[in-house]
């Protein structure tokens, strides 16, 4: 079983909202869409769900084409970040919901309703109406409901994002197992690339109504195909200044660093590096760490974590480091960066040399 678009489009008065695109979904398969707001990823879920039709190229599902078919007539189910629940009816009655629409006797109902309940953790609440859960309960009995009717296909956009943080870490771990369970194909769209690294399996990163890579979820966040993805999938964006390798050098901005590993590899010329906000330091981290002086713009302290909006010559950086740092706005400030964690990409933009610890893990993960 599997969901495949063949050149897939999206226009509407002229307005392109989703470029071709060409994707297969894998039974069984959890699959993210990554991306900003308005890269696409609604777009995209409406048609693979049917809800809209393509301007141009096919929709195929276990190899027939269902590019014109009803969504009423596909095995699709959905979930929105609101908690769609009848709330006159109980918990049970709102799983039930669906399966008697679709003329199911009342002995099946009972079966599948309770089977549902019971990987949704909600067989205690069965008889409470959705007002009287906690926001995480009413979104399992909203996925529950999807789920019963043993949809193929099941999507779900940004389901956690009226959640409070307790609740989204919660869901956070159980959609993976409840995915498992079912056996379908589930699409998550999400804003949040640590949304897409806790959910795993593939992700598929969006950005003006394109999808700029798709692969294993690891993949794509270690190994990002060009700058594009690598901003999509990195929070805060990706880090970027002008570099220049020249025989054996390595020349970041007016740092110079030996050239060595897959950067001694590369020709000489021009490049682009891109470093994690994360992978600042504002103390050495390694011996081969080199020095930026920036000017600290502000900081914003998360709690355990500081943010740091830096600027360097012309660029801006945001650097992330552990613990409340007493830093004063406007000064002069010295950060360090391991050359382990510099991306290479080429004037187009491409990966041109991944960064030796992305490369470390990838083998370790293989």
């Amino acid at each position: 079983m599997a969901l495949e678009l063949q050149s897939v489009s999206r226009s509407v008065e002229g307005r392109v909202h989703i470029h071709p695109t060409t994707l297969t979904l894998q039974k069984g398969t959890m699959n993210v869409l990554l991306g900003p707001t308005l890269a696409g990823k609604t777009s995209l879920m409406r048609l693979m769900a049917g809800l809209d039709a393509p301007t141009t190229g096919r929709i195929l599902w276990e190899g027939a084409d269902v590019t014109g078919m009803r969504v009423q007539d596909r095995k699709v189910a959905m979930v929105y970040q609101q908690f769609i629940n009848y709330p006159g009816m109980t918990v049970y009655e709102n799983i039930a919901s669906p399966l008697r629409l679709m003329g199911r006797d009342a002995a099946s109902v009972d079966k599948a309703v309770r089977d549902t309940a019971e990987m949704m953790r909600l067989t205690p609440m069965l008889q409470r109406k959705p007002l009287e859960l906690s926001g995480g309960q009413q979104q399992r009995c909203a996925l529950a409901r999807a789920l019963v009717k043993g949809a193929g296909l099941v999507l779900l956009d940004e389901p956690l994002a009226n959640l409070d943080y307790k609740l989204r870490e919660e869901l956070r771990i159980e959609i993976p197992r409840i995915f498992e369970a079912s056996g379908a194909i589930f699409v998550y769209a999400t804003t949040e690339p640590e949304e897409a690294l806790l959910l795993g399996g593939n992700t598929a990163a969006l950005h003006e109504g394109r999808v700029t890579q798709f692969g294993s979820t690891p993949e794509v966040y270690r190994l990002p195909a060009d700058m594009t993805t690598a901003r999509v999938f990195s929070d805060p964006p990706m880090n970027f200044l002008p570099c220049v390798k020249t025989f054996a050098q390595l020349a970041l901005g007016e740092v110079t660093t030996p050239a060595t590993g897959a950067f001694a590899a590369l020709p000489d010329g021009t490049y682009t590096a891109g470093f994690r906000a994360n992978h600042l330091s504002l103390h050495r981290p390694s011996p081969d760490a080199v020095p930026f002086v920036c000017t600290l713009g502000v900081t914003e302290i998360t709690g355990s974590e500081t943010f740091l909006h830096l600027v360097h010559g012309s660029d801006t950086w945001v650097g992330l480091v552990h613990g409340v740092q007493d830093l004063v706005d406007g000064a002069e400030l010295t950060v360090w960066l391991d050359p382990a964690h510099v991306y290479l990409f080429d004037a187009e933009g491409r990966l041109a040399a991944a960064a030796t610890y992305a490369r470390s893990d990838m083998k370790g993960a293989a």
